[in-house]
């Protein structure tokens, strides 16, 4: 009897194999498109340069070619196919068909502008020293044009349908967070709050469970730091971000080499200072890279500036503000009586106390009531805000809605206790319920406006408000306050997260 050997088992690839030849064929396929499109503008550039007739003035520049100078097409292949090679080696080499989600607009327009400038100089280098009496010197320019206008419209069209598909939740990247103290939440926040980054969270790892506080985004428990590729092939992730605090550092090795085992794709996030920068200067100090924190901005001449421009604002605004001030004293007075100012200890630079003036939005045994409602609470970190807060008055439901109850602090403003932009001021009770980090927002004067409120206002969570607020210390320009002026009327308009 005669046996035969069993057949060979043929390994199915896996799910992670699969996702990464999809993503080689589509390589392959972007790689043949940025071809034809390059052969495509040359074709443009050979029709602007023999076939159109020009209109004044541009006529003079591009000369009408005789009939009998008339060159085929064909007479340029050989160069087309150089372009071609040279320009696909150069993208190639700098990344350009690697998936990357940190590859901005911006970067790619700058890369491909100049890699096709660089190349096609090159090429007329190259052309010129061989034939010195060419067909034509201006078709290489046109191409260079016509070459940059059509890569850079089809990256347009590409990251457009891209972030149409992200945010229909299509197409996302399966992403899980190793961490859950303040860093790790922050991360799973940043993730949830950019549905258009491409991104989706599917929990966290760690040993410790977060436990959810009043208003704290309840996130996906998935298990502790040894069952991580567990996690990853049950639930088909994609992307580890790992968020660890600094004193669980000597984990990060392990997990690195668990996911290069795996072959997936890892970003670490660190903890730098308790997260007390949102940027850091990096210094070399014989090949060691060294993190300095960025100084804050608003000293000096910045400083001098920034006053001058507020004084100026305030009393050239005084026209409207006064009349439109009087108008709501008026309807606060109809509606609830008197005081119709409120007056309150709040935290300005370095900690100095100063007297923050309102308009009255609450009835006026408000401060006293505030301890009943304190298990209502419905903001996280030392703040407490309630969305249907009972001791708003009717008017004063609308002008927090519109922040119209703010108007008063334009004298503020002109005493020199707070600034138009500049992190909201708070109150002592919550600065002492302060984390060592979140003191540094107190190093600039407190303002009316603030980065925080222009990008979601109280659907922020404070510590996310926190870094904005240092963010706006350490990057301060005269450019970035007008933005947030742009960014605040919109949102004031909308009322959204005002409450």
């Amino acid at each position: 009897m005669i046996e035969h050997s069993p057949a060979p088992v043929i390994a199915k690839p896996t799910r992670h194999q699969r996702i990464h030849q999809t993503q080689r064929w589509l390589r392959v396929g972007f790689f043949l498109i940025d071809q034809i499109l390059i052969f495509t503008g040359f074709v443009l550039a050979y029709v602007l340069r023999y076939q159109i007739l020009w209109p004044p003035p541009f006529d003079q520049i591009v000369a009408e070619v005789a009939i009998e100078n008339m060159v085929p097409f064909r007479a340029f292949l050989p160069i087309v196919f150089i372009l071609q090679v040279l320009l696909g080696v150069r993208f190639v080499v700098r990344g350009f068909y690697r998936p990357s989600r940190r590859m901005t607009l911006t970067d790619e327009a700058t890369a491909i502008t100049g890699s096709v400038i660089t190349m096609t100089a090159l090429l007329i280098v190259v052309v010129f020293l061989h034939r010195p009496f060419f067909y034509s010197r201006l078709i290489f320019a046109f191409a260079a044009v016509t070459i940059i206008a059509l890569l850079l419209s089809w990256r347009i069209l590409l990251i457009g349908i891209r972030h149409w598909f992200w945010s229909r939740g299509l197409g996302r990247e399966r992403v899980v967070v190793v961490g859950s103290t303040g860093l790790g939440q922050l991360v799973m926040h940043a993730l949830t709050a950019s549905p258009g980054a491409g991104y989706t969270l599917v929990g966290y790892l760690s040993d410790q469970p977060i436990i959810s506080g009043n208003r704290a985004r309840v996130f996906h428990h998935l298990g502790d730091l040894h069952d991580l590729e567990q996690v990853i092939e049950a639930y088909h992730i994609q992307q580890v971000i790992i968020a660890l605090p600094f004193w669980q550092y000597d984990q990060l090795p392990e997990l690195v080499a668990r996911c290069q085992h795996m072959g997936i794709e890892y970003q670490i996030a660190p903890d730098i200072y308790q997260l007390s920068f949102d940027r850091v200067d990096i210094m070399h100090l014989s090949g060691v890279p060294l993190l300095q924190p960025k100084e804050i901005q608003l000293h000096g001449l910045n400083l001098f500036f920034k006053r001058t421009f507020d004084l100026a604002a305030v009393l050239l605004t005084l026209p409207i503000t006064v009349p439109l001030a009087a108008i709501i004293a008026l309807v606060i007075w109809l509606d609830s009586g008197r005081p119709i100012i409120f007056r309150q200890q709040r935290v300005g630079k370095n900690g100095r106390l100063f007297t923050c003036y309102k308009f009255r939005t609450m009835i006026p045994d408000a401060e006293q009531r505030r301890r009943e409602l304190l298990a209502y609470n419905e903001a996280d970190g030392p703040l407490f805000k309630m969305r249907d807060d009972p001791r708003v008055t009717r008017v004063g439901r609308w002008l927090r809605r519109t922040s119209l109850d703010e108007l008063p602090q334009l004298f503020n403003v002109l005493l020199g206790d707070m600034s138009l932009i500049g992190p909201r001021p708070a109150l002592p009770e919550e600065v002492e319920r302060y984390e060592p980090w979140h003191h540094r927002r107190l190093a600039v004067q407190p303002g009316l406006a603030c980065l925080p409120q222009a990008l979601g206002r109280s659907e922020i969570s404070f510590d996310e408000q926190v870094r904005l607020d240092i963010y706006y210390a350490e990057n301060w320009t005269f450019s970035l306050d007008l933005r947030i002026l742009m960014m605040v009327i919109p949102a004031i308009l909308s009322g959204r997260g005002a409450w």
